[in-house]
């Protein structure tokens, strides 16, 4: 059984297409064992609450620097016996001891074609205003696989989705979420989970 734990720094739409798709029976061999966020007040905390996961806030700011944090989260998941990470909408960047600690466990999800779009300052609505502005027909999402870069990671899997006239960045993105975004995070999950049996 592959434990995950979900970072979440928002909402957690993403969280909500991984917590559906178990429900519906698309990630056997997979549980949902917590939720982690930066953020007390993330709407993704209460998503936990209501379908019994265990979630909890933990900030860079409550520790004396990003190692000290990086240590105190690894050593958090390591000892609920996760086997990967999702990071789905988590905004703070890791630091390298935790990315070290879970290398080749830890996945993300990008709302765009990577590389199109991605690295430092491209997240959220950054990333559709700047695919609407540069005038490309077709955006997407991708699942990769986090290292030390910014989106630099071996890519797991991407779905296109077509700009539609008249699109702003949050109809854009709103798209995005739903042809893609919410697809293929949980489809991600289940081959990684499918690979470790």
């Amino acid at each position: 059984m592959l434990k995950i734990a979900v970072m979440v720094s928002g909402g957690g739409t993403n969280l909500q297409a991984i917590i559906d798709a178990h429900k519906q029976g698309k990630l056997s061999g997979v549980t949902i064992d917590c939720v982690v966020s930066n953020k007390p007040d993330a709407y993704a905390l209460k998503r936990a609450e209501e379908n019994g996961i265990t979630g909890v806030c933990i900030r860079p700011k409550d520790y004396e620097d990003k190692d000290a944090y990086g240590r105190f989260l690894a050593q958090y998941l390591s000892e609920r016996g996760i086997g990967l990470v999702v990071l789905a909408g988590f905004l703070v960047v890791l630091p390298a001891n935790f990315i070290e600690a879970f290398e080749g466990r830890i996945i993300n999800i990008h709302p765009s074609l990577i590389p199109s779009f991605c690295g430092d300052g491209f997240y959220g609505l950054k990333v559709h205003e700047a695919a609407l502005a540069r005038g490309v027909k077709v955006t997407g999402a991708t699942v990769h696989y986090v290292d030390a870069g910014t989106d630099t990671g071996p890519i797991i899997l991407q779905k296109a989705v077509y700009v539609e006239d008249g699109d702003t960045p949050e109809v854009l993105q709103k798209r995005v979420m739903e042809q893609a975004e919410w697809i293929i995070l949980p489809q991600a999950i289940k081959m990684i989970a499918d690979s470790k049996r």
